[in-house]
Order: structure tokens, then sequence, then C-alpha cells
């Protein structure tokens, strides 16, 4: 069953933001963790939301980023700047980027086309969320644990959607926070993601299809749980094929890189048009998903 709103998954478990963008609070009996930054323009919502449901923002003591996307991060410089006791969890890679000036300035540059895309821009300008070399915090790898009390968030890479994509696994619920690299819930489809590597992508999704999962928490769409949580990995395994086969074979017919992104492109918005992203992003994510997939074809 899938669910796009925000509220509570599970006891101790929340899911925020907008229905394109969540982020999630999980409790224990010791400490809170935010899961993931979504988009800068949800802040508003997160914050009506945490007081609407009785939650402290102040009693927030992690924060665990999955990637370093723009539409991952988004909040967190509000919440790091706000509340200096909350410490951030990242891989290595990921910190690497986000000490990146090219890279800080791209995900400010995309948090504001993306606002603007969503007539949002304008509710942020109270709210310092540009990301900057102020943000540091806690490095993370393969097989760590964070213990919040009562609830262990397993530490699980999954490089291909990005270099630096990790997901989180909290047993106890059976719960499992794959960001983008378990597919994106997209109405009633699941989305292939493998922008950075494709062929990494697939490998990470069967890393994760043997583990017990009774609730897919994804950064876009909201929730997915019960029996359709527990195959969803394995659906997503079978989605990420049959779209690799698709980009095989528009390449194949276009011979020309270019013309397949462009091909792919139109395909995507004509069936997706209410899809959150705006054209041009849609178009850099489609060239490195093409690069990756065409090189290995040429090679």
């Amino acid at each position: 069953m899938r669910n796009d709103q925000p509220g509570q998954v599970a006891p101790g478990l929340w899911c925020l933001g907008r229905r394109e963008s969540n982020v999630y609070l999980l409790q224990g009996t010791r400490e809170t963790m935010l899961i993931s930054g979504g988009t800068s323009y949800i802040l508003p919502d997160v914050l009506e939301q945490l007081a609407s449901f009785g939650l402290e923002p102040g009693s927030i003591s992690k924060c665990l980023i999955l990637h370093a996307h723009f539409d991952h991060v988004g909040i967190i410089p509000y919440f790091k700047r706000t509340y200096l006791h909350m410490d951030i969890y990242a891989l290595q890679r990921g910190w690497d980027i986000l000490k990146m000036d090219k890279a800080v300035a791209t995900i400010n540059e995309y948090s504001r086309l993306t606002a603007e895309q969503m007539h949002l821009a304008e509710r942020l300008q109270d709210y310092d969320l540009n990301w900057g070399q102020d943000i540091s915090g806690t490095t993370i790898r393969e097989g760590d644990t964070i213990d919040l009390g009562g609830r262990t968030v397993r530490i699980i890479e999954t490089p291909g959607h990005s270099s630096c994509s990790l997901t989180a696994y909290v047993p106890e619920i059976k719960a499992l926070f794959p960001s983008d690299g378990g597919g994106i819930p997209f109405d009633q489809e699941i989305i292939p993601s493998g922008n950075s590597n494709f062929t990494l992508y697939q490998q990470s999704l069967h890393k994760l299809v043997d583990l017990e999962t009774d609730f897919i928490c994804a950064d876009h769409y909201g929730t997915v749980s019960g029996e359709e949580a527990r195959g969803y990995i394995r659906e997503s395994i079978r989605s990420a094929a049959e779209y690799r086969r698709l980009v095989e074979k528009v390449y194949r017919r276009e011979q020309d890189r270019e013309k397949t992104v462009a091909h792919l492109v139109k395909l995507i918005l004509d069936t997706r048009p209410d899809y959150f992203l705006p054209e041009a992003i849609l178009t850099g994510v489609t060239r490195q998903m093409v690069r990756h997939i065409a090189g290995e074809m040429d090679s």
C-alpha cells in the first residue's frame, strides 16, 4: 500500500514534508533522528507538521544524509544552524561533495530552480537555507549502526544513484530508507534512478532484496507498506532492468547520446507531466544515465 501524505507511519516514525519531497522523524527512547533533508521549500511544511503532531524540533539530536543531492539536503542548513547540538551523519564521499564549492553552488541553484518550479520560492525568504562550508558532521560507513535507544539505524552503502548514496535500515520495525537508490514510487510505478552509475545502482538493489521490510520510506512520494513493501525492492530490480533495456534500444536506434537523452526526456514529460523536477534538471539526470549505459555498450 502506498501513502504520499505526511503523518505517523509507525509508532515513533513520522513522514514529513510534501507529496514529492519527504523526510522522516525516527524516535528512540534516548534520541531522535531526522532521516534525509528533502528539498529546501518543504521547510515551512515540516515546521508546521512538527507542531501539529506535537513533536519538538529542538529534541532532534541527529540527522542522516542519505546522499548529497540538492533535493535530499535542503532543510539541513536551517536545522543545523538553529539547533547547534544536532549531529549530521554522511558517508565520507558525501562530505567530500558537500565541501566542493561547485557542488554547493549547484545545490543552492537547483534548490532555487525547484522552488520556483513549484511556485514556492517566496515562502523561503525568511529562512537561511543555503548550503555553506559551516555545515559539518560525522562520517559513517558500511556496517555502522547508530543507536537511538530501542531503535538501531544500520548503514548500508548503496552507490549508483550517486557515488555517496547510502540506505538506512531499522530492523526493530523493518523499515528501509533507501532514498532514490531504491527506486522512486511515483503513482503506481517505480522509477529507476541510477543516475551516476546504472550498473552499480542495479548491484546495490540486490544488496537490499533479502532484508525484511514492512515499510519502504522513500524520499519522494511517500511510503510503501505491507505486502507491497515486502516485494518492493524485487519490483525495483525488475523496473531497473526494463528501463535499461529501453535506454539500450533507443541508443541503438539513434546512435547518438544527445538524441537518446532528448527522446527519453520527452517520454518522461509526456507520461509524467506532474513530476516535480524541472525539465533542465531532468535532462541532466537522464544525460548521466545515458552516458553510463551508452559507455558500457560502446566499450
